[in-house]
């Protein structure tokens, strides 16, 4: 007998009213299967369908079901019928007596019935292993493996679906997507207890279930950590971009308690990226991903926390501390605290795009839904590297990729190497001159109108994927009142604080801002949320050191 998928998760269930035959078939069945399979056995059809969706949710599979037929409230040819909308893949045996045979034959028909057995089946070498064999052969060809990871239930064109869909994405958590309109989506659903209003479903792999999820709450369930684990620390990291990890990475390594605080998931933009090919010790290229990945494992390694969806709403200072708050109201204290906080994708003011954003006009989000794409016209507003890395991923998936450029060509603000590749792209074209005026759809995203910047010309054209890769926006405005920014909202920092190389106004000690530090002693802002920064992942990972070895200068002095 070949061995199943995963021994530890499949399973034969027998059921059976009568407690002494139930425990019979289990017997003879473990005494030959038991191990490699689970064998599970009810004494009712409402029982083992109760089994049966918890062995749904938590992804186990079902190999075979044995019934018996004469069961009260449910016979076994009602119960089969029922458990095939739960476990469509199993195959179904129905024990009878020889006086229903007529009755099996019947359920042949009604429920695809795989097998009968006449009651006895003793010996069971004759009478049920060679039937029972069979039918776990018959089974693993059909390649019913379990799914022993997340599962999101939700609907195809659903803002907030597609948020929790990113979220696992980008923390890197393996999950598998359903959509509500197909079968086993609908047969999740079912074995959830819900009727598909509230979406998403997040089914965990020990068969829990969260309904419209918060990122706080799926965080905690899929064993991202949330919490710290001390009240104070020697340095606190705002922001797990580039620039965050790097920080996290020299801190710890260099003796300092550190503890990285990010609001949605490591990498910021950067780790949205399908390729990243200038970045210095990777001539092939790397994903934002898997650079990502390598930097959070490398944090840790030397015993950075890292705390996941944590959104923080205030700094302050108190005496020699500098407090950190988050939106829950807790709080956490450090000698030292970096500002990393990044930037996001400005988002289309045109019409009409608010109110679809994740039904089709999308911000970064690239990576995730570029499957789904397959075979459509994809559009992509915006001239810089993210949009030209997001417009040559998209390209491996959609029918054409259409890149929307206010300026008049890519040269002033994408790198020359990736404009080369999407000048060779035969799926890529480039509008110069153009920008979104509207977007136009009830539940999803249908059309767009174009507008040509120049002679003010527009025209409607048939969308239903839009990424939107436009400037940069600092996630800053917490720190309003408390650190100096520019008009734009970048953090203030060293040279820029001073005029005239005096001291900046409010500065209490006798030395200028180092290079980094902000108008706050003791907090510093590397990255991309600084004003005047590069905006590259090399010059962010060098600020986040650089920053650091700026808070020992400032801990040695303080």
């Amino acid at each position: 007998m070949a061995e199943p998928t995963d021994a530890a998760r499949t399973v034969l269930m027998t059921v059976d009213d009568d407690p002494g035959v139930s425990r019979a078939v289990a017997r003879d069945l473990r005494r030959r299967y038991g191990a490699s399979y689970r064998v599970v056995r009810a004494e009712s059809g409402e029982s083992a369908l109760e089994a049966l969706r918890e062995l749904k949710l938590r992804g186990d599979a079902v190999a075979v079901i044995l019934a018996d037929y004469r069961m009260p409230v449910m016979n076994g040819i009602e119960f089969l019928e029922r458990a095939m909308d739960v476990h469509p893949g199993a195959r179904r045996v129905l024990l009878t007596a020889y006086a229903d045979t007529g009755a099996a034959i019947d359920a042949i028909n009604v429920v695809d019935l795989d097998h009968y057995l006449l009651k006895p089946w003793d010996p069971p070498e004759e009478k049920l292993y060679p039937v029972v064999d069979d039918l776990l052969a018959a089974w693993r060809a059909g390649d019913h493996r379990p799914v022993p990871f997340m599962k999101v239930v939700g609907h195809r064109w659903s803002a907030r679906s597609s948020d929790v869909r990113e979220f696992l994405a980008r923390n890197q958590v393996p999950y598998r997507w359903y959509s509500v309109e197909e079968p086993e989506g609908r047969r999740l659903l079912a074995a959830a207890g819900q009727d598909g209003r509230r979406l998403p479903l997040v089914i965990t792999p020990d068969g829990g279930v969260l309904v419209e999820p918060e990122a706080p709450e799926l965080a905690a369930r899929v064993g991202l950590a949330t919490t710290p684990t001390a009240d104070f620390y020697d340095l606190v990291v705002i922001g797990g971009g580039p620039a965050g990890l790097g920080s996290a990475v020299y801190g710890a390594s260099e003796g300092l308690r550190t503890v990285l605080v990010e609001r949605s998931a490591t990498g910021g933009q950067a780790g949205q990226s399908s390729r990243i090919e200038n970045y210095l010790g990777f001539p092939d290229g790397v994903s934002g991903a898997q650079l990502t990945d390598r930097a959070r494992r490398q944090a840790t390694r030397f015993g950075a926390e890292i705390l996941t969806a944590r959104e923080v709403t205030g700094l302050e200072v108190n005496g020699a501390a500098r407090i950190v708050r988050f939106a829950d109201g807790s709080a956490i204290g450090a000698h030292s605290v970096i500002l990393a906080t990044g930037v996001q994708y400005r988002r289309l003011t045109a019409e009409g795009c608010a109110g679809l954003t994740g039904c089709g006009v999308f911000y970064g989000s690239a990576l995730t839904e570029a499957p789904s794409c397959q075979g459509h016209d994809v559009f992509v507003v915006g001239g810089a590297n993210s949009a030209g890395q997001a417009a040559m991923y998209l390209s491996r998936f959609a029918k054409s990729v259409t890149l929307l450029v206010r300026g008049p060509d890519l040269s002033a603000s994408m790198s020359q190497y990736l404009v080369q590749q999407i000048a060779e792209a035969p799926n890529i074209s480039v509008r110069a001159r153009t920008e979104v005026e509207a977007a136009h759809g009830s539940d999803r995203l249908e059309r767009l109108t174009l507008r040509q910047v120049d002679t003010g010309e527009a025209e409607q054209v048939d969308a239903q994927w839009v990424f939107v890769f436009i400037g940069a926006a600092p996630l800053t405005g917490w720190l309003d009142g408390t650190v100096r920014r520019d008009g734009r909202g970048f953090i203030l920092a060293g040279p820029d604080l001073t005029v005239d190389g005096g001291l900046p106004e409010g500065w209490e000690l006798n030395r200028p801002p180092y290079h980094l530090e902000t108008s706050v002693p003791g907090v510093f802002v590397a990255g991309d949320a600084r004003a005047e920064s590069a905006k590259r992942v090399a010059s962010a990972v060098g600020e986040g050191a650089m920053a650091v070895m700026l808070v020992h200068r400032y801990l040695e002095q303080s």
